[in-house]
C-alpha cells in the first residue's frame, strides 16, 4: 500500500490536494482520528482493488497529533510506503485567505493569527518529518492541483523528474531537491527587443542558449542531474525536483529548463513547470 498523508496549516490548500489525489485513484479519507489510521490501512490494504490511499490530517486532530509521527512510522515499518506532504504559506497570506472567504480559523473564532500560531506548534513534528514541503503562497488552486497531479500521477517504475524554473526574487521553491543558479548568464531583460518576451520565445531562447557560458553550464547541469537522478533511484525516491533560478524567473531559467528537458527527456520521465513566468522579469 502506498499512503500519502496530506497535512499542513489551515488555508494552505489541503482540500485541493486531497481532491486531486482522489481524482488520481487514491482512496481518500479526511480528518480520520489518528488512532484509527492503522485499522484503516489494514482494511484498505486487504482489498485487491486498492493499492493507494490518501489521508488528510490537520489541527482538528487535537491531542491525537502528538502521536502522529510514531503511528506513521509504525505503518511504514509494517511494509507500507508512506509519504508526508506538508502544505504551508506565510501568516499574512493565510490571514488574507481566511478574510477573503470569511471562514473562521478552526482553532480561533476571533484571532486568526493566534490560531495559526497554535496550529503551527501542533503540526511542528509532522512538518519536520515531511517528505515534501510545498509553499502554496504563490500558487492558485489550479496550479496546486497540477503540482499534485504531476507528482503523484506518475505510475511508471522510473523516477519522475520535474524541472522547475523560478525567480530568486520570489523565493527559492521549498520543494526543490537540487537548485541551479543561472543569474550569472547574460540577461535578456536588458535587451529592449527581448525584455517583454519570455524564455519560451525562440528569440530569447537563442539569446540565452547561444552564449558560450550557457553551453558549458547546460552540459555540466545535464551531467549533474543525470548522476543525481540515478543516485535518487538507488535510494528508492520516486520524484525529484530540479529548480533552475534566474532573477525574475521569466527569461534565462525558463529557456534553460526547456533545454534541459529536451536533453533529459529521452532518458528520464521529465516534466517542466515555470513558476514565475507570468510575474515579469527583473534586473
Amino acid at each position: 500500500m502506498k499512503l500519502v498523508v496530506v497535512t499542513g496549516v489551515s488555508g494552505a490548500g489541503k482540500s485541493t490536494a486531497l481532491r486531486a489525489l482522489e481524482d488520481l485513484g487514491f482512496y481518500a479519507a479526511d480528518n480520520l482520528p489518528l488512532p484509527l489510521v492503522p485499522k484503516f490501512i489494514e482494511l484498505v490494504s486487504g482489498r485487491p482493488d486498492i493499492d493507494r490511499a490518501a489521508l488528510g490530517i490537520d489541527a482538528r486532530g487535537g491531542d491525537f497529533l502528538e502521536g502522529a509521527v510514531k503511528i506513521l512510522e509504525d505503518i511504514e515499518a509494517a511494509g507500507h510506503a508512506v509519504e508526508i506532504l506538508f502544505l504551508d504559506a506565510s501568516d499574512e497570506i493565510l490571514i488574507r485567505r481566511f478574510s477573503e472567504t470569511r471562514r473562521k480559523h478552526p482553532l480561533s473564532d476571533t484571532d486568526i493569527r493566534a490560531g495559526i500560531g497554535v496550529e503551527r506548534e501542533q503540526l511542528a513534528a509532522l512538518r519536520q518529518a515531511a517528505d515534501a514541503l510545498v509553499d502554496t503562497g504563490t500558487l492558485t488552486v489550479h496550479v496546486l492541483r497540477a503540482l499534485v497531479m504531476e507528482r503523484y500521477g506518475h505510475t511508471g517504475g522510473d523516477l519522475a523528474v520535474t524541472l522547475l524554473s523560478f525567480g530568486f526574487k520570489h523565493g527559492i521553491p521549498v520543494e526543490a531537491d537540487i537548485v541551479l543558479d543561472v543569474r550569472f548568464l547574460p540577461n535578456p531583460f536588458f535587451v529592449p527587443a527581448l525584455s517583454a518576451l519570455s524564455g519560451e520565445d525562440e528569440a530569447v531562447a537563442r539569446f540565452v542558449l547561444d552564449d558560450p557560458e550557457t553551453k558549458t553550464f547546460v552540459d555540466k547541469a545535464e551531467e549533474l542531474i543525470a548522476v543525481s537522478v540515478r543516485g535518487f533511484l538507488r535510494e528508492g525516491k520516486s520524484y525529484a525536483t530540479v529548480a533552475i533560478g534566474c532573477t525574475g524567473g521569466r527569461h534565462r531559467s525558463v529557456a534553460i529548463a526547456k533545454e534541459l528537458g529536451r536533453r533529459l527527456g529521452g532518458a528520464f520521465s521529465v516534466s517542466i513547470r515555470h513558476r514565475d513566468i507570468q510575474r515579469g522579469g527583473a534586473p
